[in-house]
């Protein structure tokens, strides 16, 4: 009788421990987090805080980046004022950001356009454009390609080649298209001269008007 008094006091005993353990297990679990009400998170935050920098009468010309990771909000882009860029990271502060990581880069010289980009920088894209619409005519010395310039050089370029000695021919051009006229001994001279005349910078045809005949005396 006693032994099994025993055995439910010790039931007893560790029935009441596990609930004290499952207590203890509970009160040292987290919560949910839950957003405060009128917090706003992630891509939410993001637009907040870019509408709130767009509507600021001295930030809205620049393009300023925002990324939100977290409660921190990362600012990014250029803007002409030290004053500026202390304002903005201001505005970044709204609810739900514990920290602004301001990675605004100040650049007096800053376009007043919109862009976030220096007077500097637009210039030299500026001066790339230009470079990329004349690259095509501009040979790779740097020089003008020209009509003339083009019927000089198909001219010099059938200087020395045996399959042109004998030869007379006319070259013209307009348009960067080239037009040979003329004689030459051989099928192979025709083909020759054509070949080198196409092999020009900036031809963008050769009309063939080239004739076979007797080399010259």
């Amino acid at each position: 009788m006693k032994r099994r008094s025993s055995i439910v006091s010790s039931l007893i005993v560790l029935f009441a421990f596990g609930a004290v353990s499952v207590a203890a297990g509970q009160a040292v679990v987290p919560p949910d987090i839950k957003t405060p009400p009128g917090v706003q998170k992630g891509p939410a935050l993001d637009k907040q805080i870019e509408q709130r920098l767009h509507k600021d009468a001295s930030l809205k010309k620049y393009h300023l980046n925002v990324t939100v990771i977290g409660d921190v909000a990362t600012l990014m882009g250029t803007v002409a004022t030290d004053r500026q860029r202390t304002r903005a990271g201001s505005l970044a502060k709204v609810k739900g950001i514990t920290r602004v990581d301001n990675q605004l880069v100040v650049d007096k010289a800053v376009a007043t356009t919109g862009s976030g980009k220096s007077i500097a920088t637009k210039a030299k894209e500026g001066a790339e454009k230009v470079v990329d619409k004349t690259k095509e005519g501009l040979s790779k010395t740097g020089e003008v390609i020209t009509d003339a310039w083009i019927t000089s050089r198909v001219k010099s370029s059938f200087i020395g080649e045996d399959l042109l000695k004998g030869s007379d021919i006319n070259v013209d051009t307009r348009d960067h298209v080239v037009t040979l006229k003329g004689t030459v001994t051989t099928e192979a001279g025709r083909a020759r001269a054509i070949t080198e005349a196409k092999e020009v910078e900036g031809v963008h045809r050769v009309v063939d008007h080239l004739t076979i005949a007797p080399k010259r005396k």
